[in-house]
């Protein structure tokens, strides 16, 4: 893959999820750091009824060509249970002591 490149790579395998449940795939740390290999949908979701191959998007924001070897570890998953919820419409949303403080409001 190279620097600024992306790749859809195949993981060869595929699952069949429990009812209620998502499959969560996440970058792995040591690969961003080292490499700079990320996942730009991060997390992915593989949804309960999916029953194809997954496959992981990989994006290189490194400096370098990166080759993905056959067996790599390049991405891990976490299942996860789904929580449905029931949107409501108000006219009005009670107030916090952050109010509206968007991006780095909350310190450091």
């Amino acid at each position: 893959i190279a620097p600024g490149a992306r790749a859809l790579i195949p993981t060869g395998l595929a699952i069949a999820l429990p009812p209620g449940y998502e499959l969560q795939v996440r970058p792995r740390s040591g690969l961003a750091w080292r490499d700079g290999i990320v996942l730009p949908n991060s997390p992915g979701t593989i949804d309960e009824d999916y029953r194809g191959e997954l496959q992981v998007i990989v994006l290189n924001a490194g400096r370098e060509p990166f080759v993905v070897e056959r067996g790599a570890r390049i991405a891990q998953a976490v299942l996860a249970p789904v929580v449905r919820a029931r949107w409501r419409e108000v006219d009005h949303l009670g107030s916090t002591d952050r109010a509206a403080g968007g991006f780095g409001s909350t310190g450091r």
